[in-house]
């Protein structure tokens, strides 16, 4: 198990294989579907995005709504393919993180290794689990949209899987899985 304090830098990115477990801590940003639609727009648009990303981790999460006393309501992981014809114009602006669950496309495996960025897995069906870790939960941008905002997050001990690293080695290729 490997600890990790926001934010990565390229020398730590590197030191990280397919496979590596890690518990991370810091400063993430949740965003779906509704939300990249948005990001693109903007860059496509050249308006200027809501937010600075470069450097930063996104975390492909919705969370339910936060019940009386608790930071964050019921915050796992969505299907990150869903978000595979945003990413390669988030990465190019310096987007170096995400953390989903699932398969990425062939054109997301050339783009993490092309702008040495890493996809993390954390764990599905585990939510409310995952809400244990985070400290801290503040919209960032897009509060029309609800829980499809984006919230920025302080986590503390994460629980991460390296899925692709920079090198572009996918688990999901590796033998027996």
């Amino acid at each position: 198990m490997k600890n990790i304090t926001l934010p990565l830098t390229e020398k730590l990115i590197e030191n990280l294989h397919v496979g590596d477990e890690v518990l991370l801590t810091g400063k993430i940003y949740t965003a779906r579907d509704q939300a990249h639609a948005r990001l693109q727009k903007a860059i496509k648009s050249g308006k200027g995005l809501p937010l600075d990303l470069k450097g930063q981790i996104i975390y492909y999460c919705g969370p339910t709504n936060t019940p009386k006393g608790k930071v964050i309501g019921s915050c796992g992981p969505t299907t990150s393919s869903r978000m595979d014809a945003f990413t390669e114009d988030l990465l190019k602006i310096g987007l170096i993180g995400m953390i989903g669950k699932g398969i990425r496309s062939q054109q997301v495996l050339k783009a993490i290794k092309r702008y040495k960025a890493i996809y993390f897995l954390t764990y599905a069906g585990c939510g409310a689990l995952l809400s244990k870790y985070v400290k801290t939960k503040k919209i960032a941008a897009y509060p029309d949209l609800g829980p499809e905002a984006i919230y920025r997050l302080e986590v503390i001990d994460f629980p991460l899987i390296v899925g692709i690293d920079s090198k572009g080695n996918d688990i999901f290729k590796q033998k027996g899985f």
